[in-house]
């Protein structure tokens, strides 16, 4: 079986569009828990709650690697991220029996794509995706490291790491925004780089 998640309800046939690879391709997982990441974008989230036009393609926020057994693991990169980017959003888990494969090595455990669209054999409601990670982490199928107990080391990775992100998003104002809303100690020392002597 394989799952995708969307916030759009009615999905009869899911459709390649532009992906990161730059063709059109669907993105799935064998594990129905790890689609529960892609119920929201938090980028998308932060900006509508804002108030911050924009009408472009939004950048994607995931936060989330693997362990050495293939669990998906969530990660809070800034205080009470979990509870900002899911709770409250509902979306729906289509299932599909078969796809077309595209070829594509993901790098991703459990992931496939396809390059033709696939029919939807069922869809699961999600009414609050918080509420479905968090019963996900409880039977064991993902976990989760809190922004509280992230790692020294980890720390100076995301500040390196937020400070390239915001160095090179110009193209993209909502994740410039974003960034600035989340890490606003971090984009203040990204803006003083940018702007010496400020």
């Amino acid at each position: 079986m394989y799952y995708h998640a969307s916030p759009v309800k009615g999905i009869t046939r899911l459709e390649p569009r532009v992906s990161n690879h730059g063709v059109p391709l669907v993105y799935f997982s064998r594990k129905r828990e790890n689609v529960l990441v892609y119920l929201s974008n938090a980028v998308e989230k932060y900006c509508r709650e804002t108030g911050f036009p924009y009408d472009g393609r939004w950048q994607k926020w995931g936060p989330y690697g693997f362990d050495k057994n293939g669990i998906l693991r969530l990660e809070e990169y800034y205080p009470d991220a979990l509870e900002k980017t899911y709770r409250g959003v509902s979306g729906y888990i289509y299932r599909a029996e078969s796809i077309t494969d595209s070829g594509f090595e993901l790098q991703i455990p459990d992931a496939a794509a396809s390059c033709s669209s696939v029919e939807v054999t069922g869809a699961e409601f999600v009414p609050d995706a918080l509420e479905a990670i968090l019963e996900a982490e409880r039977n064991g199928r993902i976990t989760i490291m809190r922004y509280g107990e992230m790692p020294d080391r980890m720390r100076e990775w995301n500040r390196r790491t937020i400070l390239e992100e915001y160095g090179n998003a110009g193209d993209h104002p909502e994740y410039r925004h974003f960034l600035a809303g989340n890490f606003p100690d971090i984009v203040n020392e990204a803006d003083s780089i940018e702007k010496p002597g400020k």
